[in-house]
């Protein structure tokens, strides 16, 4: 006959094993997305490793993971050799332009969509999304058109102007699908004190859409900070050229200097990684929040 202490016993063992089950299941999962970071980071790992090789050997076979000599001056020099001061300027530029546009008409767009109710909401919503269809290569033309007409060629204008004019189908989408999660209490308490539709917006529900602003944000900065099509139709003098066009200066029809090129590299994939370091919170949360209301 099993004794109340017996199986008091045996209850314990079953929740300790339990226990050491999950810890090891987690201490799995953890060794396993440890090693698939470690893969992911291959690529980042090389291009570091390459920007101290000493020039000339960049390209040794296999690969040296752990340069030696370690050529710390290959980052002052690729300053010296291209007024990448220049590019930083022009990048910054057209980042801040794009990012402030693309923040303020794209959330106003998808307010409109999400809270006001005017006759053709949805066929114009619809219309929004299927441009999202056109292949870049299609208004490519056309484009280079229009801004040719305005003489805006050989300016910057091209790559941030255009974000001030709605800031992107997929954008609009997120702030309507973000604004749409919010109650419309919200919206009714503010009409009653007299608000009217762009003091909601602006005092009511931008304030409290940190989320979805910071995924936009951190959208167009990757997005214009990376582009290279753009600046590479639309500049010609190396004065107005932004980063992504700058690294192909290193490259010539007889010489291509793969260390001052991993540097600059380096240097442009920083950013990116702060940023998204910095604002992986409201990121992910805005992401996830943009996707729960369908209606």
């Amino acid at each position: 006959m099993i004794t109340k202490a017996q199986s008091v016993g045996a209850a314990r063992i079953q929740s300790r094993s339990l226990a050491l089950g999950r810890i090891a299941r987690r201490a799995a999962m953890y060794l396993l997305l440890t090693a698939l970071s470690a893969v992911l980071l291959l690529p980042l790992m090389y291009m570091f490793s390459t920007s101290l090789q000493v020039p000339g050997k960049e390209l040794s076979v296999p690969p040296k993971w752990f340069p030696a000599p370690i050529m710390w001056r290959n980052y002052p020099d690729t300053f010296s050799v291209r007024p990448f001061h220049l590019y930083l300027r022009n990048t910054l530029i057209v980042v801040v332009g794009a990012a402030s546009g693309t923040l303020l008409t794209a959330s106003m767009a998808g307010y409109a969509f999400a809270r006001l109710r005017f006759t053709g909401r949805s066929v114009l919503f619809g219309i929004t999304l299927m441009t999202m269809m056109l292949p870049y290569i299609v208004t490519m033309i056309p484009t280079f058109i229009i801004f040719r007409s305005l003489g805006w060629i050989n300016t910057l204008y091209p790559l941030f102007v255009p974000a001030w004019f709605g800031g992107g189908a997929f954008n609009i989408f997120l702030f309507r699908q973000f604004f749409m999660t919010l109650p419309y209490e919200l919206d009714e308490a503010a009409r009653i004190d007299g608000a009217g539709f762009f003091r909601i917006y602006a005092r009511v529900l931008a304030p409290i859409s940190q989320p979805v602003f910071a995924t936009v944000a951190i959208f167009s900065f990757i997005s214009h900070w990376n582009e290279f099509m753009g600046p590479l139709i639309y500049l010609n003098s190396r004065h107005w050229f932004t980063l992504a066009l700058g690294l192909q200066t290193f490259r010539s029809e007889y010489e291509v200097r793969w260390a001052n090129i991993m540097v600059a590299s380096t240097l442009m994939t920083v950013p990116c990684l702060l940023v998204f370091f910095f604002f992986q919170r409201y990121f992910l949360r805005g992401v996830v929040m943009s996707g729960i209301s369908g209606r």
